[in-house]
């Protein structure tokens, strides 16, 4: 028999607790080594498996059943085989039958150098190749399941008319995005939103059904090849690989009175149950650049505020206790906020909710101009704004980190708003924010 390849280091007790390393939190270089492999091996084992642990090495697999050769009694026959003796008295030694010997020495020996030697790390490889058990993937057994899964992964941004927002011109790498990059705007719905969203759009169709966990093996694992790699892109992470991600807190300031707290809002916006109170935030890029994002907490239904920079922004010299140039300052965003939402039905716009950023100081003109109270977070407590944060880690699939935002024209952020809008949500019952706020309104 012809080898196949270069043998594996290592056999499945280090694999498993490798991947059992990794779940503590240990880097890859790290379990690899507490389980005597190299670093090296270790990043390509993580790399192979997309960040994901194989189900025969997960929590959840089952043991090795006693019936199969271990390595060590691999080992075992080695040294046997070595010093002369037959297969009846190495299975005596063992304690195995002579049958299961013989297959052993037949079925795994070594090939390479034109005879049946047998080693034990050979062996051992034979035996985990026999025991895999391939199996077509459902993406690839369905056009149609597949054809779904793409266009609600890469497809187009549109507007509500259907004209395309094509966005920023990026090329794929075949490698992880990275922070402070542009990247490629796409439908992007989740893993988890394209399988829920499955059973509401084809109720009868059973063959229209998938895992988000098989959507992220078939974008992660190699060799499961259904999804085309580089739509990994396309996920709101942007990773090729499933890894720890650290937040980082935001700072407040304390520049609002008691009285506008978010512990003095009234007890209906807490529990969802009344449409019409808002959350509300900044989204900062480069060059002083920003946009504001506003999303009912009911609904989730999300607006975009475009904030350009105003005309002198970026000169040496500007006025003393000037107005605030880079376009988000306390009356620039007054003016967006007033401008977005004074058209909604008055039941529509009854309280917001922001951090305290110097950019909410006039929040009394606000409450004027809208008819909407404005209550405040508590400083560095970015949860009391939930539903904004959420939406907001939405929104960096579209505006990444780093880049310059004010080069969005009022229509493409309409756009991507209208694209979110649009996307099913988990707590929703996987409708659509869209959807949802047509339900208040009616």
């Amino acid at each position: 028999m012809i080898s196949l390849g270069r043998l594996r280091v290592a056999h499945r007790a280090q694999q498993v607790l490798f991947w059992r390393l990794i779940e503590k939190g240990l880097s890859s270089e790290g379990a690899a080594v507490q389980v005597g492999a190299s670093a090296p091996v270790g990043s390509r084992w993580f790399r192979e498996a997309g960040g994901m642990p194989p189900s025969h090495y997960s929590k959840s697999a089952p043991p090795l059943s006693g019936r199969y050769l271990t390595f060590p009694e691999r080992e075992e026959i080695a040294l046997c085989r070595a010093q002369g003796l037959g297969v009846c008295a190495i299975a005596r030694i063992i304690g195995r039958s002579a049958s299961t010997i013989s297959r052993e020495l037949r079925r795994n020996a070594a090939t390479r150098s034109g005879g049946f030697a047998y080693r034990a790390t050979t062996a051992q490889w034979h035996a985990n190749r026999a025991a895999r058990r391939p199996k077509t993937t459902k993406l690839a057994q369905n056009p149609a399941l597949l054809q779904y899964v793409e266009d609600r992964l890469s497809g187009n941004v549109t507007g509500a008319g259907g004209e395309i927002a094509p966005g920023p011109d990026v090329v794929w790498t075949k490698r992880r995005s990275v922070r402070r990059q542009h990247r490629r705007w796409a439908t992007a719905w989740s893993p988890e939103q394209i399988a829920r969203r499955l059973p509401l759009d084809y109720p009868e169709d059973y063959t229209m059904r998938i895992s988000h966990e098989a959507i992220y093996q078939a974008l992660f694992i190699q060799g499961r090849g259904a999804l085309r790699r580089e739509l990994v892109a396309c996920l709101r992470s942007g990773r090729a690989l499933h890894v720890p991600r650290a937040r980082r807190k935001g700072k407040g300031r304390p520049f609002v009175s008691e009285e506008i707290m978010i512990s003095e809002r009234p007890a209906e916006v807490a529990d969802r149950a009344v449409p019409g109170h808002w959350e509300g935030d900044l989204i900062l890029g480069l060059k002083s650049s920003a946009i504001g994002t506003l999303v009912e907490r009911k609904t989730r239904f999300t607006l975009l505020l475009h904030l350009p920079p105003m005309s002198g922004h970026g000169n040496s010299i500007r006025q003393k206790n000037g107005p605030a140039l880079a376009g988000h300052g306390a009356e620039a965003v007054r003016n967006a906020i007033a401008k977005s939402i004074v058209d909604l039905p008055e039941h529509l716009r009854k309280s917001l909710t922001w951090d305290q950023g110097a950019e909410m100081a006039q929040h009394e003109k606000l409450k004027f101009d809208t008819g909407m109270d404005v209550y405040f977070c508590d400083p560095q407590s970015p949860w009391q704004r939930g539903s904004n944060e959420n939406t907001n880690g939405l929104l960096r699939q579209y505006f990444q980190k780093g880049t310059n935002l004010s080069t969005h024209s009022e229509k493409e952020l309409q756009a991507i708003a209208y694209t979110l809008n649009s996307r099913p949500r988990k707590t929703l019952g996987w409708k659509t924010p869209a959807e949802a706020l047509e339900k208040v309104l009616k």
